[in-house]
């Protein structure tokens, strides 16, 4: 059987890297994308993979990416869209948009509608992270940058529940294209996340409550559940997963026309039109 590409974001640690191993060992030609050159050549070393060093904070390394993954590999069998975090305080990127928004949701949104020829030709599966954290967030259409209401928890929860909302609208837009997609939450996962924000959550990371936290094996699970099942068989295109079953999200994760609103505010964000 011929191996598949696997693209993963955020694959340089925690449950990315254990996607990345356990997909490797299986055979597939995973292609490893991180922030930190150190640990994703390091890994890529290990697992003899393709990898790219790309920092979400900055669109036009996104940009550069998607030209990489276009001219490297002409099918993309699954994008893995898991690379995200915490910030903290309100700060704003290069491209002056809310860091924790854009590095959650406007760049793996720009990333997949960048590379939207080549997941169609591919009959791709577009694997969204989110986190349960969503049900604390509020997706404002007039203030995706949090200009007027911010607060760390919100900014993450809104840009999860934005993941939700763009996996719905993917598979609304792309799904007759050949696109399968989901969103799913890994759970409180063991890993470096929240160590380099000023969040209050990179504390519980570095505390007692850490021993109660998953492996980033066993915060892979669901994610591989997705990219080794079947959407229709397996799985729903276009829904949100927890420990392999459906999972309740905030309730605006289920507003079509906000997910359609978010997609339209999106495009203007990242300046693309798909």
């Amino acid at each position: 059987m011929t191996p598949r590409t696997i693209v993963i974001t955020g694959a340089s640690d925690g449950i990315g890297a254990a996607a990345a191993r356990t997909l490797a060992k299986a055979g597939e030609r995973v292609v490893i994308v991180g922030r930190s050159a150190e640990k994703t050549q390091s890994l890529a070393k290990e697992l003899n993979a393709d990898y790219f060093v790309c920092d979400f904070a900055d669109l036009a390394q996104v940009r550069t990416l998607a030209a990489q993954l276009e001219e490297n590999y002409p099918r993309i069998d699954v994008l893995a869209n898991n690379a995200g975090g915490i910030m903290g305080k309100h700060l704003r990127t290069v491209d002056g948009n809310e860091s924790t928004f854009q590095i959650n949701h406007l760049a793996p949104f720009l990333l997949t509608t960048l590379l939207m020829g080549t997941l169609t030709a591919s009959n791709a599966k577009v694997i969204n992270t989110a986190s349960g954290a969503n049900s604390f967030g509020k997706l404002d259409l007039f203030d995706l940058n949090a200009e007027h209401t911010y607060s760390t928890n919100r900014a993450y929860g809104t840009a999860k529940l934005a993941n939700i909302l763009f996996t719905s609208e993917l598979h609304r837009r792309f799904g007759e294209q050949g696109i399968t997609t989901a969103a799913f939450h890994p759970g409180v996962v063991r890993t470096n996340f929240a160590a380099e924000s000023t969040s209050p959550w990179r504390h519980a990371y570095k505390t007692l409550l850490n021993r109660f936290m998953l492996t980033p094996d066993q915060g892979a699970d669901t994610l591989l559940w997705l990219i080794n099942g079947t959407a229709g068989t397996d799985w729903v295109s276009g829904a949100y997963y927890y420990k392999r079953a459906l999972a309740k999200a905030n309730k605006q994760a289920y507003d079509a026309e906000l997910a359609r609103g978010l997609w339209d505010a999106s495009e203007e964000l990242v300046k693309v039109a798909v």
